[in-house]
């Protein structure tokens, strides 16, 4: 009988239970101790020859050897998973030296500040175009349950997802907007940095990470094309000066002929004002150095 699977039947998820063990130093002092009382007592056995305190010292030599195995360092920012036989027991955190089941088996997972840069990826834009990208991704475990039995490789895990996250916000936006008002890798960085961050923060949950800053390490065109687009933006960039540059000569223009009307310098017909416009329009919109020519009026014969 074939059985589909029920998503309301899969176990809970693993969550990080912060143990707090006894301090290990007291440990020691107990354990040394009764390795002392172990040996005194196993050579007075010998000496007096009682068997049964010797069988009795031996066992506490022996139980004391058990339990040093126990002890364990937590460095800061250091977290101990503690397992027995395979079943999850609990985090520790507490930095120093602590003690807990000699049976318990150990893992050490740091919980320092990291950061991944990613190789620089091949892919296309929005629009097509092929783009060299890279990111830089900061990031910190916060939950060592999850990190250590949620995936198989946590540190992997977060190379392999961050860049599949990278890939696919490339893909979402194009390299550069050539439209006023569309959002752009190139234009709209610090945006765009924050929903990288946001997609990488959604696949790395489950890992028991947490991302604290995504920001892009290199962009630029992929080489095949990286002259042909540099030529367009060379060429969108004279069209938007030059379009700056009409813009202000219109309203120059527009001064002086209103200037020369209201102060009544001089008074312009049509076809002088359409003239003295062509001549304004020349000088203001011309990328070379004007010549003057003086009109010295008509030679009278």
């Amino acid at each position: 009988m074939d059985e589909t699977w029920d998503p309301s039947n899969k176990p809970a998820p693993l969550r990080e239970i912060e143990l707090n063990p006894p301090p290990g130093l007291m440990a020691l002092m107990v354990i040394l101790g009764l390795l002392a009382v172990g040996a005194l007592g196993f050579i007075a056995g010998i000496v007096v020859e009682i068997p049964a305190l010797v069988i009795l010292c031996i066992a506490l030599g022996i139980g004391c050897l058990i339990a040093l195995p126990g002890l364990l360092i937590v460095n800061p920012n250091e977290a101990r998973v503690l397992q027995l036989f395979g079943a999850y027991k609990g985090t520790v955190k507490t930095p120093g030296l602590r003690w807990a089941n000699p049976f318990y088996s150990k893992r050490s997972v740091s919980l320092r500040v990291r950061n991944f840069e990613s190789d620089r990826l091949k892919v296309n834009d929005q629009t097509g175009n092929p783009i060299m990208i890279a990111a830089v991704v900061v990031w910190k475990v916060v939950d060592t349950a999850e990190a250590i039995f949620h995936v198989d490789n946590y540190e992997h895990f977060v190379h392999v997802q961050s860049e599949a996250a990278l890939r696919n916000l490339a893909t979402s936006y194009p390299y550069d907007a050539h439209e006023e008002g569309v959002m752009s890798l190139r234009s709209h960085t610090a945006e765009v940095a924050e929903h990288l961050k946001t997609e990488i923060q959604d696949r790395l949950t489950q890992a028991g990470v947490i991302v604290i800053e995504a920001r892009f390490s290199h962009l630029a065109y992929a080489p095949e094309i990286a002259g042909v687009m540099l030529q367009r933006q060379q060429a969108s960039a004279v069209i938007a000066a030059r379009q700056k540059i009409v813009e202000g000569a219109v309203g120059m223009v527009e001064m002086a002929l209103e200037m020369l009307s209201s102060k009544e310098i001089v008074d312009l017909n049509n076809d002088r004002k359409a003239a003295m416009v062509s001549n304004l329009l020349v000088v203001l919109c011309s990328d070379r150095g004007t010549q003057p020519m003086i009109n010295a009026g008509t030679q009278e014969s």
